[in-house]
């Protein structure tokens, strides 16, 4: 029985990019949002913007599930899906959860906010993300009687190379030095959803952050939501529970 590491995200909280670096590790298999069929062809009237469906693709929570665990009979596998796609029902299979290596990824939802908006100016309250990420943080917490490792994305962007091996460390992956120079092409899996990836499908690596890239960040949030009232309802209501995760993330 090999690990299943699963990595818990919200949107535009650069998880795609994380995905990318386990992707060009090579010795994993790597499944992009599988739950994600679950969530939005099995239990959603409406798919998202720019999200075409993969014929064949498993579409239940219990074939997904499923699937992860028979390709971790095979070998190392790693996915990224969204909190949100998997409360809180997941917390009802203790089995399952159990069975996976957790770990979550939070972006600041100044600037993930304005970033989802700009590509769905419809998107929800639940799918801003947050809210769900911390409660089922929190229910794996009580469950497993440890709290799953949390990473910043603003910590990633700062020393990509520090972060993640930190995080390899923690999960118990070795060092993997070429993961970090992107070679390959855009992955097949990344097609159904190609509108919402661009910046992780043609960089070759992940840029640093600058002080004058978190101030456009503040700025474009500002701008947009005298546009889009309802970004300041969704900050609202998101930046405690981003605030109490950070609180916890990993230190390196």
């Amino acid at each position: 029985m090999h690990p299943i590491i699963a990595l818990w995200s919200h949107p535009r909280s650069m998880s795609t990019a994380t995905e990318r670096v386990m992707r060009e590790r090579g010795d994993l298999a790597v499944f992009h949002e599988p739950f994600m069929y679950d969530y939005y062809v099995n239990r959603k009237a409406d798919l998202f913007p720019h999200f075409e469906p993969e014929e064949g693709h498993p579409v239940t929570y219990e074939d997904v599930r499923d699937m992860l665990l028979a390709k971790g009979e095979e070998g190392p596998v790693f996915f990224k899906d969204m909190s949100y796609y998997m409360m809180p029902h997941m917390l009802e299979d203790r089995a399952f959860c159990e069975r996976l290596t957790h770990c979550f990824l939070i972006r600041d939802p100044v600037a993930s906010i304005a970033s989802y908006v700009k590509l769905d100016p419809k998107v929800t309250s639940e799918e801003i993300g947050l809210v769900a990420q911390e409660a089922h943080h929190k229910g794996l917490t009580e469950m497993l009687g440890a709290a799953p490792v949390i990473l910043k994305a603003e910590d990633i962007r700062a020393d990509t190379r520090a972060a993640i091996g930190a995080l390899w460390e923690r999960i118990g992956l070795p060092p993997a030095d070429h993961a970090f120079e992107w070679q390959g092409e855009q992955p097949e899996e990344w097609k159904q959803v190609e509108g919402w990836h661009g910046t992780a499908t043609h960089s070759k690596g992940i840029r640093p952050i600058t002080p004058e890239e978190i101030a456009k960040q503040q700025a474009t949030f500002e701008a947009m939501s005298a546009e889009h009232p309802q970004m300041r309802a969704y900050l609202e209501e998101h930046l405690p529970a981003y605030e109490r995760l950070a609180a916890q993330a990993l230190r390196f």
